[in-house]
């Protein structure tokens, strides 16, 4: 059977730039095995599986895998999938130009939107949830790390489906020079029992407000080109933190220089610490699996 196919690029409106995303745009019929096999197969951070949804009040379901697990929700995928499913009509927005995805975290709302004539998806992030990390665990963050956290906004453990450490770093060019000991970050996780390790760090000037790594070696993805999740966990976690407005701030982050991207994330906090996350989408590959 023939089920068709993209890969979108996500974070970015340039190909190759951004963090790609394999979708299966008719996955009915595949089990978990299948997709766990394809999204092995597919060799990139995470492949999504479109199927109808069986709650009244969404438009589709999604399930997405990494090379090695599925998980309850994540950005990046989120996104992607949705401009897969608009360019292939496979569904439209509704009225008030929204989508809503059902996932294994619940019911996640995606919006088009037009800025200086360019088109950008956003995904309301899922209620976050903030857990302390404990002292001997930041001892272990920093060996792993190879370099010291900000002390003044100590790191957490913040779930959005997806579990991330999130850590601050001194600075921008402190997070690009980071060289993590993976094998160790690994069995870190696996211990904790989250996904990965998100860090950040400010630049002093720009328009771009701080720089972003996510790292995820124990679910096969030794540095996620660009992650959804990941930066609105940072997002969440400086809300928490009081390192935002409280009364709401919209800022850029980048991520994927480090392995050769250009990923450019918008993440909105309101007055109330609700997060959205939105980019720009682009479509590599088209066509279909023979499974």
């Amino acid at each position: 059977m023939k089920r068709s196919y993209k890969v979108v690029d996500v974070f970015t409106s340039r190909p190759l730039l951004g963090n790609p995303v394999a979708v299966i745009l008719d996955a009915d019929g595949l089990d978990t095995d299948a997709m766990q096999a394809i999204a092995s197969w597919t060799n990139l951070s995470e492949t999504t599986f479109v199927l109808p949804a069986t709650s009244a009040d969404a438009d589709y379901s999604l399930r997405i895998f990494t090379l090695r697990s599925e998980l309850p929700f994540a950005g990046h995928p989120t996104l992607g999938s949705a401009h897969a499913i608009l360019e292939s009509g496979r569904t439209k927005l509704r009225q008030d130009g929204r989508l809503v995805q059902e996932c294994k975290v619940g019911l996640v709302e995606v919006t088009l939107e037009e800025q200086g004539g360019n088109q950008q998806l956003t995904f309301a992030l899922p209620s976050a949830k903030l857990d302390p990390l404990g002292d001997a665990d930041i001892d272990e963050l920093k060996l792993i790390l190879g370099c010291a956290v900000t002390a003044k906004s100590a790191p957490g453990i913040v779930n959005v489906g997806p579990v991330w450490v999130v850590a601050q770093i001194a600075d921008a060019a402190s997070v690009l020079k980071l060289r993590p000991d993976l094998a160790r970050l690994a069995k870190f996780e696996r211990r904790l029992g989250v996904t990965g390790l998100t860090v950040f760090g400010a630049y002093e000037k720009g328009d771009v407000a701080i720089e972003v790594r996510t790292f995820a070696p124990s679910c096969g993805v030794m540095e996620d080109p660009v992650c959804g999740s990941g930066n609105g966990s940072v997002a969440a976690f400086q809300w928490a933190r009081g390192l935002l407005a409280p009364s709401g701030q919209s800022y850029i982050a980048s991520q994927g220089q480090c392995v050769g991207r250009a990923g450019r994330v918008k993440a909105t906090v309101d007055a109330n610490g609700k997060v959205r996350i939105g980019g720009a989408c682009v479509t590599c590959v088209e066509g279909s699996l023979a499974i």
